[in-house]
């Protein structure tokens, strides 16, 4: 199985919503905290390693990307 890349979520702007209001009110720490629970929730239920090595190697590559993007 290979990750999904194309547009998967129904509402994506609800999800996104949902996204920030989770991190409302919330300091750093908090923040980062209810982030990695939700990593590990999310990769839970994927249960497939193939497909979380991917999603790993993906976000570290973009992440990475990013980041040169940004350096002046």
């Amino acid at each position: 199985m290979t990750i999904r890349l194309d547009p998967n979520i129904e509402a994506p702007d609800d999800f996104y919503q949902a996204l920030i209001d989770t991190h409302r009110d919330l300091d750093e720490a908090q923040s980062q905290l209810v982030n990695a629970k939700l990593i590990l929730l999310l990769a839970n239920h994927i249960g497939d390693m193939q497909v979380l090595r991917e999603a790993l190697r993906l976000a570290r590559e973009d992440g990475v990307q990013l980041l040169r993007s940004q350096e002046i």
